[in-house]
């Protein structure tokens, strides 16, 4: 490694790491363990946002990192800051999301002796980061970040966990940041054959049927743009995952939109009865398969992927191509032929019009809450960064939003973590400052993290946060009743439905804990309710111009549930409509 002529600290040498990492924003939360650190930080050319929960700075960093493409950063102290981390590490790690989170440590002298705030986190954090680094002195510290960067950003992106003993942030260093980074056993790039290109260009050109589907892979490698221009060209149908929604233009005639258990009857009909399916960076999640045995079976399916371990995982495949997305296609596009399916484009058509994705209102004078969706969709001109907590708001955001551009829909997917997005949306406006940031949050998952709600006001970000307030947990409910005999365990959330146990036969008055409204105020944010649905409208069009940080809860039809819906391990033939 390369000499400095002056010693530094640790701190300082992790500090001017990052700034060499090309670190823009960090967030975080200090604590004894990494003080060191956070005294180098006041000096740091970067911009620092101090959260108020760990997990909620680890969703920010993501926010950020899924928004801009580039990797975020999280800084937090050892014992309990560290380990409130792993919801978030590992939300980071199923979505494939780059990020970089340094935690503190307990000097070396003191690991294995139980010591205040002491917890092994290269052991806790071996199933939910792609790697994780215990730096045992301070000359390994640049190099340490170099190769932390470089692992979360090539291959399948991910989080990497950097745990700093206080002594190592003490100790001093005159070690340099190396010029590249070589890792003797992580050697991610590869490259599709020229054989596997033919092949591929003479599958394309002889399908009647043909199908691309697309996941978050096509997002993370820059290649919406090949995807448009390979589909357009050969007149092929996109379908998306959750991950995948931006890939490809929803107002574009071929595009299927959603596939999977809440995905449109035209998107998974076309995945079952296609002759060639074509996944580009995508895992063939449980959620998008359904029964596997049924899946895509008169298909030859080619799966494109940088991952490995993907391929052939969960599907079986007839041709696995390991590359690049972009590389793949911007080498095959010369190959194929422009052609048309009409016969097929007009069956997929007919399903469309068959089984739209659609709603009908259940109560008069109650809001529908899709209808909440529109409206957001309205407003912002189908341009907004829209985020979105888990639950079924989360798949009425998928549904009815126009999804048109890469990076504009963040959402927890492989982990499904509650509590995702008020943080994420605070990270995604951090990183994308000229965008408008909508939050579509349930009650449920808003109470997990609202109190990051504060570092927006702080930072005077025009986030828009919608809470769609059903009164209770709604995909929870959703499946108790369909499948748990109406049982309603546990999954209502307002008073009158708690405490005398009418379940959902409560009338629709505000009668709900908490006052979202008053706790959005007290956390110095502009705040609306909205029960009249000639009032819903208006009032997000006005949160939305709003420069201010904003909260508007809407109360909504409790009874709604998301359709359609594919049961888990059901046939495509298995699909619920209402």
């Amino acid at each position: 490694m390369k000499r400095l002529n002056q010693p530094v600290t640790g701190a300082q040498a992790l500090v001017d790491s990052l700034v060499k990492a090309g670190t823009e924003v960090a967030f975080g939360y200090p604590g004894g363990s990494i003080l060191d650190v956070f005294d180098r930080l006041t000096d740091a050319p970067f911009q620092f946002i101090l959260g108020r929960h760990e997990q909620g700075c680890v969703h920010m960093a993501d926010g950020y990192a899924r928004a801009t493409g580039k990797p975020g950063v999280c800084i937090v102290t050892s014992g309990p800051g560290a380990t409130n981390t792993i919801t978030g590490l590992a939300t980071a790690n199923m979505d494939g999301v780059p990020l970089v989170c340094v935690t503190g440590q307990v000097p070396m002298s003191q690991i294995g002796t139980d010591a205040f705030q002491e917890a092994d986190m290269t052991g806790i954090c071996r199933a939910v980061s792609k790697h994780s680094f215990l730096v045992q002195s301070a000359d390994e510290i640049p190099e340490t970040v170099a190769e932390a960067f470089y692992i979360a950003t090539h291959g399948k992106p991910g989080p990497v966990v950097i745990d700093m003993p206080k002594n190592v942030q003490k100790a001093s260093t005159c070690a340099q940041y190396p010029e590249r980074v070589s890792l003797r056993a992580y050697h991610p790039e590869s490259t599709a054959t020229s054989a596997q290109l033919s092949r591929l260009a003479k599958l394309i050109n002889g399908a009647e049927r043909p199908v691309i589907y697309a996941g978050g892979g096509v997002i993370a490698s820059g290649a919406t743009k090949d995807v448009a221009a390979l589909a357009r060209k050969a007149q092929i149908p996109v379908a998306t995952t959750l991950m995948g929604l931006g890939s490809f233009p929803e107002n574009d005639p071929l595009s299927l939109r959603l596939a999977g258990m809440h995905g449109g009857a035209a998107a998974n009909y076309a995945i079952s009865r296609c002759d060639l399916l074509i996944a580009l960076g995508a895992r063939f999640s449980d959620r998008v398969t359904g029964k596997l045995a049924a899946y895509a079976r008169n298909a030859t399916i080619v799966h494109v992927d940088c991952d490995p371990a993907s391929i052939g995982k969960n599907v079986r495949v007839n041709l696995g191509i390991v590359a690049d997305v972009k590389d793949v296609l911007t080498t095959v596009s010369s190959r194929v032929k422009a052609a048309t399916h009409e016969p097929w484009l007009r069956q997929i058509d007919e399903w469309r019009r068959e089984r739209p994705v659609s709603y009908k209102p259940m109560h008069p004078g109650v809001i529908m809450p899709q209808s909440v969706i529109e409206a957001v969709d309205r407003a912002s001109k189908g341009e907004a960064v829209l985020v979105t907590d888990v639950g079924q708001h989360q798949m009425w955001a998928a549904q009815f939003f126009r999804h048109s551009h890469a990076r504009h829909f963040i959402s927890s997917g492989g982990m499904g973590t509650m509590g995702f997005g008020i943080p994420a949306a605070i990270g995604a406006a951090i990183g994308k400052p000229d965008h408008k940031v909508v939050a579509i949050c349930g009650d449920g998952g808003a109470q997990m993290t609202f109190e990051e709600v504060v570092v927006a006001v702080e930072h005077k970000l025009p986030v828009t946060f919608v809470v769609v307030n059903n009164a209770c947990l709604g995909m929870v409910r959703q499946w108790q009743e369909l499948f748990y005999g109406r049982n309603y365990a546990d999954s209502i959330l307002s008073v009158k439905g708690r405490c005398k146990n009418e379940h959902l036969d409560q009338d629709l008055k505000y009668d709900y804990l908490p006052d979202f409204v008053k706790l959005a105020q007290a956390h110095g944010a502009e705040a609306y309710r909205v029960i009249d649905p000639a009032k819903l409208e208006p009032t997000i069009r006005k949160a939305i111009r709003s420069e201010r940080t904003t909260f508007v809860e809407v109360i909504v039809e409790p009874r709604a549930n998301v359709y359609p819906m594919q049961p888990g391990g059901q046939p495509v033939e298995g699909m619920i409509f209402d």
